[in-house]
């Protein structure tokens, strides 16, 4: 991993000290989403309630420029002209490098069908039944650790050959031997334990940032 890129962790560790606890399980996941980035997977994200905002929020992070630029350069605006692409200079300026990540919380139509027609506990599993394949990462978010919409996930996950990050409050509950790397802070109270979570995953993507996009 890129020094810069370890330095995003190192950061949020002296802005919120109690989080020193979780610095070898923040480098674990960085390193393992930066592994499966760089193989071509992508990253499927769920949870509950706040959780599901959080979400949505990290794959906001990952999807365009958080900090960095990332421009695309003049090779991807010659294969826009290539392509016929009448305003490929247009694009070329405006869109960015991306790190393929979906959320599972926004399908509003299949999860309430799903929830009607089959079990309203397998919407996020049957999600990742359909999208995940070997190489790409689960992110499951719990602040108890022990949410069943989240565990089912991660149990398809595994048998889909994938790699689970729990994110969840002090001891991961159930999902924590579900994972290859639990990220536990330390908090159980389900708001300071969200209150965590904000500035761990602002970190994880800026180190996943900083190593496919920075200029170290």
């Amino acid at each position: 991993m890129k020094a810069t890129a370890q330095a995003s962790i190192d950061l949020v560790c002296r802005r919120y000290p109690a989080l020193e606890e979780c610095r070898a399980d923040l480098l674990a996941a960085c390193e393992l989403l930066a592994a499966a980035f760089r193989a071509g997977g992508k990253l499927l994200v769920c949870g509950n309630g706040g959780s599901a905002a959080d979400s949505a929020h990290i794959v906001g992070e990952l999807m365009k420029g958080f900090v960095l630029p990332r421009r695309l350069g003049e090779g991807f605006r010659r294969a826009l002209e290539e392509g016929g692409c009448a305003q490929a200079e247009y694009l070329e300026k405006n869109l960015q490098g991306a790190l393929p990540a979906v959320s599972l919380v926004g399908e509003t139509a299949l999860t309430t069908a799903f929830a009607n027609d089959q079990a309203p506990e397998l919407g996020f599993a049957q999600q990742v039944l359909g999208l995940g394949r070997p190489g790409d990462v689960l992110l499951g978010i719990t602040t108890s650790g022990n949410s069943a919409n989240v565990l089912f996930a991660a149990d398809v996950a595994r048998a889909r050959g994938m790699k689970v990050v729990g994110l969840t409050g002090q001891g991961g509950g159930k999902m924590a031997a579900k994972c290859d790397v639990c990220v536990a802070v330390p908090a159980r109270e389900t708001y300071q334990v969200q209150e965590y979570h904000l500035p761990v995953y602002h970190a994880l993507c800026l180190a996943l940032e900083e190593e496919f996009f920075g200029k170290e």
